[in-house]
């Protein structure tokens, strides 16, 4: 069982279809999608029409739920832009997009935990802005219940793989669309991937054991970031450009 898991678009439809390229080119004929898909300042509509032809396996993310359970008054800096260029056939195909699932009945899929869309699961934000890694302890409390040996999540666009102390894996494949980016929650941070690339992972089972490859593929990101930079996100185009937020 071979398959690619891909995560937080957030409307960058170059680096996207740079992946499925890439992915196309490894010869893998399965693809999850683990949410986050159109919400940004780029191309929400051409974003959303890629995916929605593509043959895979979706789950919701919480940037695409910001697009369907609030009015545009109440969205944010990346979800109202991205609603402006969706029409209803978009927004009703992700109305139908569940939050979480589970792929051929041996992958638990959802996009930051189990029961919650917006909390990162594999790494932890200190009060003075530091990100580090979660505690085996706190990732294992999340991960009760899911039975499946492999769990996958996105959210926080840094690629991690991290194994538990029973064997089950839970892997981040990391962002397609965005390397980069500053929150206020659970306090003021930067999270940055290290490379403006493009990513995705690709999950293998064999011997009894699953294992993850993370993939950087290059691709136009500078025409990504004139993008954001014409749309007022100097922050965003500066992580598209460079991967650093400035």
């Amino acid at each position: 069982m071979r398959f690619a898991a891909i995560a937080d678009v957030h409307g960058n439809y170059l680096a996207l279809e740079a992946v499925i390229a890439d992915i196309r080119a490894q010869g893998i004929a399965e693809i999850v999608n683990l949410g986050d898909m159109a919400s940004g300042p780029l191309d929400a509509r051409r974003t959303m029409d890629v995916l929605m032809a593509l043959d895979a396996v979706h789950v919701l993310g919480n940037h695409d739920r910001y697009l369907i359970d609030r009015p545009p008054e109440k969205m944010g800096s990346w979800d109202r832009p991205a609603h402006a260029q969706l029409d209803a056939t978009h927004l009703d195909w992700l109305r139908a997009v569940p939050p979480t699932c589970v792929f051929r009945d041996r992958v638990f899929l959802c996009h930051a935990t189990p029961d919650n869309d917006e909390v990162y699961w594999l790494e932890t934000v200190l009060p003075d802005g530091t990100v580090r890694m979660s505690s085996r302890e706190a990732i294992e409390r999340t991960a009760e219940g899911i039975e499946q040996r492999l769990i996958l999540c996105a959210h926080t666009h840094i690629a991690r793989a991290v194994r538990l102390a029973d064997g089950r894996m839970v892997v981040n494949p990391g962002s397609v669309g965005s390397p980069g980016y500053r929150d206020i929650h659970p306090f003021p941070h930067v999270m940055e991937a290290g490379t403006p690339d493009a990513r995705y992972g690709v999950l293998e089972f064999s011997d009894g054991i699953w294992r993850t490859t993370f993939r950087p593929v290059p691709y136009d990101h500078d025409a990504m970031a004139a993008m954001a930079r014409q749309n007022d996100q100097p922050e965003l185009a500066s992580a598209l450009a460079t991967e650093w937020i400035r």
